[in-house]
């Protein structure tokens, strides 16, 4: 589970596009969850918090395999992450994303595990680097078509040269 806005503002990259449009940062922030879930294989929920809007009523939805929860008036994601937490880590494994202090006390108090954002922060940007490496390796084992092919293949293809050459 993830603090959305609490994430955003720890995050620079995240906080300066929040500057100027918050909405952009938060589909920013899915997308890159969103990636990251896939490579990973993790569930993710990510809570932003709608406690002072007025007559805000809490809302679910799924974008790109991502759960993402809008708290009701009067509930801030703190609320709804604790009382989560708090109702399923015996059943299922949280790791909860925030750099709240109280709230990391209170989730590991629940049975989840706290994950400051600086860590998830830099588990992102290793899988993105681990990745355009391994797509590095993978064009450049591509650049020959021998790298391709199995040995018999290139054997048989050898053989077929010699015989149109001495033709």
């Amino acid at each position: 589970m993830v603090d959305g806005y609490n994430f955003i503002n720890a995050w620079s990259h995240l906080k300066r596009i929040a500057e100027d449009d918050l909405e952009a940062a938060r589909k920013k922030l899915l997308d890159i969850l969103a990636d990251f879930s896939g490579y990973k294989g993790y569930k993710i929920t990510i809570v932003f918090d709608s406690h002072l809007v007025k007559g805000a009523q809490r809302k679910r939805e799924v974008i790109n395999d991502i759960e993402v929860v809008f708290t009701k008036e009067g509930e801030t994601a703190d609320n709804y992450i604790e009382r989560y937490v708090y109702e399923n880590a015996k059943v299922e494994r949280i790791a909860v994303v925030t750099s709240d202090y109280l709230e990391q006390l209170m989730v590991l108090g629940s049975g989840a595990v706290r994950i400051p954002p600086r860590e998830l922060i830099y588990e992102i940007e290793s899988y993105k680097k681990e990745l355009e490496k391994k797509t590095d390796e993978k064009t450049k084992k591509k650049e020959k078509i021998e790298d391709a092919l199995d040995s018999s293949i290139i054997e048989k293809l050898e053989k077929f040269k010699k015989r149109l050459d001495q033709a």
